[in-house]
């Protein structure tokens, strides 16, 4: 049996290696295998940041398989698959065969996808049978989101005129009307302005008439529907914009990706998250880490600014000022304000100096780097972990934002509590996620954002921090 079979040859390679730095392989690796015999649909829920060496008791069973399957992962762990994980089953003489690229035979086992693939299999009709896999679940509806959507910029347009000569006349007219609208108006900090779908409407049924098409439009003119949002990203200096549309929920453009066939989905998601999509799971694990032994130390006095107080920058630079002083190690601070985070860089180089850095990733050992939340995200792995992080302004989505903004609108019309259901979770697991580098340093954290404090959700944020023991005062380390 293959739980048998993965137990078995899991056990010989940890045993060749010696050392056993996540306790639960054998589990995943058992259930996993029961999972891929059945074609269940299973959903394993890991904790915030764990360690990637968890990827051993996945790919076991996937090994010993022989059910086709498709495997979904980003760059990153495509490249930690093929460069740590195969040679890893090698040394116990298994083989993984990895069939990669845009379309596979039938016969190949385990198909290797970026989400821009399975996006493609998908419209193809590729992936049959194949049950799915999905070690990064937390990524799965960003990444398919972006895959899906569509961005349209001016090369495109005249490419556009030049395949319908006779419509050149009108869609550049369409095209003026719509710049002087967008152009015309404050687009705000982050350079987005939504477009409606009134605004849409002339492109939309004049394109409809015409055909064929270059790409990208037949794309853009089948994303259609309320379950779409577009939005266009202002260059002011240069008076140009790109037209962005994509998706509110991806799974559900790709209606029955996951019915009809196993799926397995692994992530770093909080037990609140609902998947959606047609995945129903039979069977739903947790498997956190081994209990701490010290909690987080979290500096989050009462009485501070809200966000959206004037002087809330001020506050901002005083306490990082306090938070720095005396730190031996790398303290980051994190804000998505990208004017408010350039002033606060500013002001702490010119206490500090060159130790301050904006979003870089070669800080000195006592360095300060003062980043976006996503910036953060993306590259707290190849940066050395923190003594300290300060939380500026918790990561809830700003409604500036035209796809934040358009994903509570419809939850609005839903009748729904937009913010606990939407925006409240996502932050929370953001925030987790931040943090988990922290707590394996032993490093310290501060809250900035008086919300915590001073809004009724504020304790749900203390509790998704726990276990940590409040300091009431700063002591240099």
């Amino acid at each position: 049996m293959l739980e048998a079979q993965a137990h078995q040859q899991l056990k010989a390679l940890l045993r060749l290696e010696g050392e056993t730095r996540w306790p639960h392989h054998l589990t995943l690796s058992r259930l996993l295998a029961r999972s891929l015999r059945r074609a269940d649909h299973t959903l394993v829920r890991l904790a915030p940041g764990i360690d990637p060496s968890w990827l051993l008791g996945l790919v076991v069973p996937l090994a010993l398989c022989e059910q086709p399957l498709a495997l979904v992962v980003s760059p990153q762990l495509r490249q930690r698959l093929l460069q740590v994980e195969l040679p890893r089953l090698e040394a116990v003489g298994l083989r993984l065969p990895c069939w990669e690229g845009p379309n596979a035979p039938a016969s190949a086992r385990l198909w290797l996808l970026q989400h821009a693939e399975l996006v493609q299999a998908w419209r193809q009709g590729a992936l049959g049978e194949r049950q799915l896999v999905v070690p990064e679940l937390e990524q799965l509806r960003p990444c398919l989101r972006q895959a899906l959507g569509v961005v349209i910029d001016t090369g495109h347009w005249e490419q556009l005129r030049r395949s319908l000569p006779g419509a050149s006349a009108s869609l550049l007219e369409l095209h003026e009307r719509l710049s002087r609208r967008l152009l015309s108006r404050p687009c705000g900090p982050l350079q987005q302005l939504p477009i409606s779908p009134e605004q849409e409407a002339p492109l939309r049924q004049l394109l409809a008439a015409l055909g064929p098409l270059p790409d990208p439009w037949p794309r853009w003119l089948a994303g259609a529907g309320d379950g779409w949002t577009s939005w266009a990203s202002i260059n002011s200096t240069l008076l140009q914009w790109q037209w962005h549309r994509q998706p509110l929920d991806p799974l559900a453009v790709m209606d029955g990706l996951l019915r009809g066939r196993g799926v397995v989905l692994l992530g770093q998601i909080g037990a609140g998250v609902a998947v959606g999509g047609g995945f129903s799971p039979q069977v739903e694990l947790s498997l956190a880490d081994p209990p701490l032994q010290d909690p987080l130390p979290l500096y989050a006095p009462s009485g501070q600014a809200l966000p959206n107080a004037p002087h809330y920058g001020i506050h901002l630079l005083d306490q990082s000022r306090r938070l720095v002083l005396g730190q031996a190690g790398l303290t980051v601070v994190l804000l998505d304000d990208d004017g408010l985070r350039r002033g606060l860089a500013s002001g702490l180089a010119a206490e500090f100096g060159s130790r301050v850095g904006h979003e870089c990733t070669a800080p000195e050992s006592n360095g300060v780097i003062c980043c976006s939340w996503g910036w953060w995200l993306e590259h707290q792995q190849r940066l050395p972990l923190p003594d300290q992080l300060v939380v500026a302004t918790l990561p809830i989505a700003s409604l500036e934002d035209p796809l934040t903004a358009a994903r509570v609108a419809a939850l609005r019309l839903q009748g729904r509590d937009w913010f606990r259901e939407l925006l409240l979770p996502e932050a929370l697991e953001r925030l987790q996620l931040a943090v988990a580098g922290l707590r394996r340093q032993g490093g310290r954290l501060a809250v900035l954002d008086g919300r915590i404090k001073r809004r009724g959700w504020g304790r749900q944020v203390l509790e998704a921090l726990e276990p940590w023991v409040p300091l009431q005062r700063l002591r240099p380390s």
